[in-house]
Order: C-alpha cells, then structure tokens, then sequence
C-alpha cells in the first residue's frame, strides 16, 4: 500500500464512528478543486508504512471504532483488499472513500464484505463529468455500473457533491439529482480551499445558493442534505 498520510483520529469521516483516516496516494482524476491535490500530483516516497497503521491499530483498540480509507483513490492500489481485510480482521470497521471508476474493483470488495460503509462522489451531471474531472473522453461507463453496485449491494452507503463555482451550476446539480434518484443518502458539499489545490483559481458558491441547488435536489432525493455549511 502507497499511503501518504493519516489522520490518527476523527470524528467527522466515518459516520457514526470514532475512526482514523488512512490516506492513500494516486488518482486517475485530476478534479481542479481536489482539496487533497499533493495526494493526486506528489508521488515520491510514501509517507507512512502498513506497519506504522497497524501498530496504532493495536494501541487503540478501546478507544477506535474503524478506520476510513481514502485518497487519492484507493482502489488503484493493488493490495487494497488485502488492506482491508487486515483492518477488519483486527476488528474494526471500514468506510471506502472512491471516485467509482473501478467497479470491478468495488464489486470484490463488497462481494467479501470488506467495506461498512462506502462513500462515493458524483462529480457532476453526466454531461459535464469530463470537464470537471479534468480527464478528456472520460467513459462514464465504470461510474454508471459503480452506483448501480452500491444501490444493490446492501451495505450502507452515500454520493456526494463537492460545488464549485467553476464547474457547477444549479441546473447541473438538478440533472445530477435526476440521473441519482431516489438515493437514500446524498450530500451537497462546498468547496473550500484547503490551500493545497490542482487549480488554484477555484471558488465555492454562496451559501444561499447552496440552499437553492439543494431545493432543487430533494424534488429527486427527499433526503437530500448540505454538509459542512
């Protein structure tokens, strides 16, 4: 495992858990506002070893639910089930952060029940995913059969939206809304500059536009929700 960075404990990434964050390093998009950018571009030496994680592991085994996996993206590394399966061999619980560009992937991953939870993003409507992702002649094909996976593989999952102002507009968002419909768990994220970006000229949107995308989605997803707002 390539890992290059991780957060020893958070309250935020895995829902409903006491977990730690182990970031992996790659990723076959090159999304301008990924907050995670030196994760993306960066691939000298990893940062911390299999070894490291698992010792902490060890140590916190009362205070820690599970453990959130994320990038990058995770699943274009190798040994991302063997990983897994460690982690939950230790007895901790797994949230799989991924893009859903490898469905191939993520079925095996599910099909062994090795993630709890799966969060995947929807980067934007299906006309404007090129652009966004930042790669040319994109095949939305591997995305389309990755939610199709979630919707029904019985583990508890969500999509998610980081806006921007750049490549995001409400009608975007709503045919986005329209081509997810009816998904039990979906997220409208702002973009925030976390100073370490592919594109540094990307901008959030207003809050009160945030309030009007999501209107627009809860007509397809009732459930619909903002985060970090």
């Amino acid at each position: 495992m390539f890992i290059k960075g991780f957060q020893k404990l958070t309250l935020l990434d895995f829902p409903g858990k006491t977990a730690c964050t182990v970031f992996t390093g790659g990723c076959n998009f090159r999304c301008p506002f990924c907050h995670n950018a030196l994760l993306v571009t960066d691939m000298d030496d990893a940062q911390y070893t299999e070894e490291e994680i698992f010792e902490h592991l060890e140590k916190r085994k009362n205070v820690l639910d599970g453990v959130a996996v994320t990038g990058g993206e995770p699943l274009l590394q190798k040994d991302i089930e063997r990983f897994l399966y460690e982690i939950k061999d230790k007895g901790y619980a797994v949230k799989l952060d991924t893009n859903g560009s490898f469905p191939e992937k993520l079925k095996d991953i599910l099909s062994l029940g090795l993630a709890d939870y799966v969060a995947m993003d929807i980067k934007n409507c299906k006309e404007r995913y090129a652009e966004t992702i930042g790669v040319k002649n994109f095949d939305l094909q591997p995305v389309e059969e990755s939610i199709e996976l979630l919707r029904n593989s019985g583990v508890d999952y969500e999509f998610r939206t980081t806006v921007t102002q750049n490549f995001h507009t409400i009608d975007d968002i709503e045919k986005l809304a329209m081509w997810i419909e009816g998904t039990p768990k979906y997220f409208l994220q702002n973009f925030v500059d976390s100073g370490s970006l592919i594109d540094s000229a990307c901008k959030g949107v207003s809050k009160s536009e945030m309030n009007e995308m999501l209107e627009k989605v809860k007509i397809y997803i009732p459930n619909a929700q903002l985060r970090g707002i």
